[in-house]
């Protein structure tokens, strides 16, 4: 029996690991697999690049590598963008390619069961919900759970491939 299965108790597990990172945008609480995070950094400037998408900032030099920055607040429609001393940057490594993403604010590192684990609801073509794997409940709190590679490499944000190489 794998790891999975333990956890899910015989039954089928949401996701193949349940540690999440969770984030804040806006007033909702977000997670996505703590194993595509490679690091937390604070907002810097970036440097702006033409024709892009209003979602993807800009890119950022780090050590060497050279990062496309994704503001998630833009990506999702969610209002006004505000950066404060709370706005981090969360540094992904997905698929062997580095990426950043604008939020609000890093809550927690948490562990889910998989019975804290719901399936995504269905909203029918109202909503998108494919890059959403579930939402996970702790106490009174619902976590948005976030396919983040698959978010990454849709058809919209394809632009992040010729910005990254």
């Amino acid at each position: 029996m794998n790891p999975t299965q333990e956890a899910s108790a015989g039954g089928q597990a949401a996701v193949s690991n349940n540690e999440f990172l969770t984030f804040t945008l806006g007033k909702e609480e977000y997670g996505i697999d703590i194993l595509r995070v490679q690091e937390i950094r604070g907002y810097d400037a970036v440097t702006a690049i033409a024709n892009t998408p209003p979602f993807i900032k800009g890119v950022v030099n780090l050590r060497g590598v050279i990062v496309p920055i994704v503001d998630m607040r833009i990506k999702f429609n969610l209002g006004n963008v505000e950066y404060n001393q709370f706005t981090v940057v969360i540094i992904l490594n997905l698929a062997h390619r580095v990426v950043g993403m604008v939020v609000d604010g890093v809550s927690d590192v948490i562990t889910l069961t998989s019975e804290q684990i719901k399936a995504a609801p269905e909203f029918g073509s109202a909503l998108d919900t494919q890059y959403i794997n579930g939402l996970g409940a702790v106490d009174q709190r619902m976590i948005i759970l976030i396919d983040i590679e698959r978010l990454m490499s849709s058809r919209d944000m394809d632009l992040i491939d010729s910005v990254a190489a």
